[in-house]
């Protein structure tokens, strides 16, 4: 138990980052991501549509979890507090980012459900239907990730 409340109550850096929680949690949060961002690109998009939301938050979100990864694995945090908040504040951030988007995306796909589904638009709605659940998984790994960020946060 000690070793546990001495992992969490310091910041990683090097390779430590793939063994610790919540870091690990970075290369899923990455890949999910990319999904989302691959699927809603590849969709089909009518003008009125709010994808641009969806395809912001997941580029915002990979190229700042990428940059975040980078930074920790260089140990360019230097073990400070202020680093500690501050990855809890970049996850709540990113996990209310992402579940607007997701919830913005399930409501663009289930608007698709019912226009009809003619033969080039069902392929774009299966698209669109794993996309949300990607988006949805993503959200749930910065949830998580945030949670755990927080619990680090208070034993600094």
């Amino acid at each position: 138990m000690a070793a546990a409340t001495q992992q969490m109550s310091s910041l990683p850096s090097g390779l430590r980052i793939c063994t610790t929680v919540p870091d690990i949690l970075y290369l899923p949060e990455l890949v999910f991501g990319g999904l989302v961002w691959i699927l809603v690109a590849s969709t089909y998009v009518t003008t009125p549509n709010p994808q641009g939301w969806v395809m912001f938050v997941s580029v915002f979100c990979f190229v700042m979890t990428f940059l975040w990864l980078i930074i920790f694995a260089c140990g360019g945090h230097k073990n400070s507090s202020a680093w500690a908040t501050a990855d809890f504040i970049y996850h709540l951030i990113a996990v209310i980012f992402y579940l607007s988007a997701s919830v913005t995306l399930a409501f663009v796909t289930i608007g698709m459900n019912t226009i009809s589904i003619a033969a080039p638009y069902d392929k774009y709605y299966k698209i669109d239907i794993a996309a949300v659940v990607f988006s949805y998984v993503a959200t749930l790994l910065y949830f998580i990730h945030c949670i755990l960020s927080a619990v680090r946060w208070k034993s600094f």
